[in-house]
């Protein structure tokens, strides 16, 4: 089963962080990313940009509509994630848990929704 750890955290935050604690930090993520490779179970990850860079889009009436970033009125964002593949929702709940930024701000897991490739008869 894949799930997918989004990682909502405070940018100010990060941005006031003293340079060598986020480094830190980062340091702390590479091991978690090399752990998670080492054991197989890693589909993909990596940051996003700061949220004043998103472009909403809507279509509305049949008209598309674009609202620039940020578009949400809370302090935590989302900053990147991870999506890893385990055999249960326990796993994963325990690999969100060992995500640095779970002590800044939220991990929020979400199973994907796996579809069957159709085969062309």
């Amino acid at each position: 089963m894949q799930y997918l750890l989004l990682i909502h955290d405070d940018e100010a935050q990060w941005g006031d962080m003293p340079e060598d604690e986020r480094n830190a930090v980062y340091a702390e993520y590479g091991t978690y990313t090399e752990e998670l490779q080492s054991r197989g179970i890693l589909v993909g990850a990596n940051q996003l940009q700061p949220s004043g860079t998103a472009t909403v889009v809507h279509v509305e009436d049949g008209k598309t509509l674009t609202t620039d970033g940020p578009f949400a009125e809370t302090k935590e964002v989302l900053g990147g994630y991870y999506l890893i593949d385990v055999d249960t929702l326990d796993e994963a709940l325990e690999w969100a848990a060992k995500i640095p930024s779970a002590r800044y701000g939220h991990i929020e897991v979400r199973p994907i929704v796996m579809r069957q490739a159709e085969v062309a008869s």
